[in-house]
């Protein structure tokens, strides 16, 4: 990580607190209630998404085998990149914009991972007991006890592991198809393949790799470094305040036996969900889950000690500064999300419900038909994006008496396309040059409204 500390201001124990078996401490305070309420909130509409139905789909439909994407009654076609790379670009600079402003909030707060980890925590604490009691069960040898008790656990991940599967194939997959087709033995293959799939890896990440994928397969951590700076706001122990740290009674005067206000009840460590101690400085290990705060913030109110020996703060503050806000980076950032943000919802509002491309034909420039007029042939594919069928006319402009072999209006379904061979015919008096702009126009049929103009060009000899 690109953030130093000063080794005035900390004090590095040595040696690595990381462990073969991190057994989490269950922890509660007001950073975890913040967390699990928003861990529900997401995983509410996570699951219920796909159960809302907007213009005759899910509110969130991947169609895969018609390439469409249906997004709350709008539908997203091949066409309309744009805005899918958009709302990544978007997505990409807000990440890069919290993390400058608050550090790993999306890892301690927003990640899915992170969610299913402690979702996971919670279930083994509930099924196999307190951090001691697994500690213990652990060691002890294979008895009906531990098997009972292993089992119920691996079961319950199991099961959460595939509805979290099945939950999440729904969005490519109509719900209520899909576990009618579950219960009654229909599902195909193929589906069933990918709700395996995706139940095995979250199974195994949140239940086996748990913080391993934090700390060695999530390149975020890695990259971070990029988008920290000394006003970021980050979870940092409080050295000055907390050292020299030792063992008291509550009634002891620590100041009189030359300690700082840290107890070192280590269960800053003991509640990390990647082992890690923050006493031991800022590490790239660290989720900002903020589960060491409520812990020492709960020790300090046992002693009677002011809150705040480990918090959310930043180098400066650290260093005894000012944290400031507005800084160049923060505002670049913020202001690349906005134009992105203003590029996207410019091409959303002023896209078409058609999509018109045409194609020249690549053999012949010109031909010249029996009555000694030009021809020009051209391939046009007409895309309806809109949520019902619709009837098209097609007519050229731009030359004085030019003829279309296309005279009768067509009808197209929702999502289809339609591929149309037309043939321009013209005067060779009406041809000044060579070559010369025409503009193809395509109307609805029932409103006359003009939809698209498209431009070509017409050859000649």
């Amino acid at each position: 990580m690109s953030v130093n500390i000063d080794p005035k201001d900390l004090i590095i124990a040595p040696g690595s607190n990381q462990k073969s078996a991190i057994y989490v401490r269950e922890q509660k305070g007001k950073y975890q209630r913040i967390r699990r309420g928003i861990a529900m909130f997401l995983m509410t509409l996570f699951v219920v998404l796909p159960w809302i139905e907007i213009g005759g789909h899910s509110a969130i439909y991947l169609d895969l085998a018609n390439r469409q994407m249906h997004v709350f009654g709008s539908t997203l076609y091949p066409q309309d990149f744009p805005v899918v790379a958009g709302l990544f670009m978007v997505a990409a600079f807000a990440l890069f914009f919290v993390t400058t402003w608050l550090g790993r909030v999306w890892c301690g707060f927003l990640c899915p991972q992170t969610h299913w980890l402690f979702m996971f925590f919670w279930l083994e604490e509930k099924i196999e007991g307190s951090r001691n009691k697994r500690i213990k069960l652990d060691k002890q040898k294979m008895n009906g006890e531990k098997f009972v008790k292993k089992s119920l656990k691996h079961t319950s991940w199991i099961v959460v592991a595939f509805l979290t599967a099945t939950t999440f194939i729904s969005y490519f997959m109509p719900p209520l198809e899909l576990y009618t087709s579950i219960v009654d033995g229909s599902l195909g293959g193929l589906a069933w393949f990918w709700i395996v799939f995706f139940a095995v890896c979250t199974w195994g990440n949140a239940g086996f790799l748990k913080e391993k994928m934090c700390l060695h397969m999530c390149p975020y951590a890695r990259f971070q470094s990029a988008m920290f700076d000394k006003d970021t706001l980050l979870v940092g122990y409080d050295a000055t305040r907390g050292e020299d740290r030792g063992r008291r009674r509550r009634k002891d005067d620590h100041k009189a036996m030359g300690l700082g206000d840290c107890v070192d009840c280590n269960l800053c460590v003991d509640v990390c969900p990647t082992g890690i101690d923050i006493r031991h400085g800022l590490q790239y290990e660290c989720i900002n889950c903020g589960a060491c705060v409520d812990a020492c913030d709960q020790t300090m109110s046992q002693f009677n000690y002011p809150k705040g020996l480990i918090s959310f703060t930043s180098e400066h503050e650290l260093k005894g500064g000012k944290t400031h806000l507005f800084r160049a980076k923060i505002i670049g950032y913020g202001i690349a999300c906005i134009l992105i943000f203003a590029a996207m919802a410019g091409y959303w509002f002023t896209r078409s419900d058609v999509e018109l491309n045409i194609l020249r034909d690549r053999n012949v420039l010109y031909r010249i038909n029996n009555d000694d007029l030009i021809e020009n042939s051209y391939q046009l594919k007409l895309l309806n994006k809109a949520p019902q069928a619709r009837s098209f006319s097609i007519r050229a402009t731009g030359i004085d008496g030019i003829q279309s072999s296309l005279t009768k209006t067509f009808a197209i379904d929702s999502g289809e396309m339609s591929s149309q061979v037309i043939t321009l015919t013209a005067d060779p008096v009406n041809l000044p040059r060579r070559v010369l702009p025409i503009e193809f126009i395509i109307s609805d049929m029932e409103t006359g409204e003009v939809l698209i103009k498209h431009e070509s060009r017409f050859y000649s000899e």
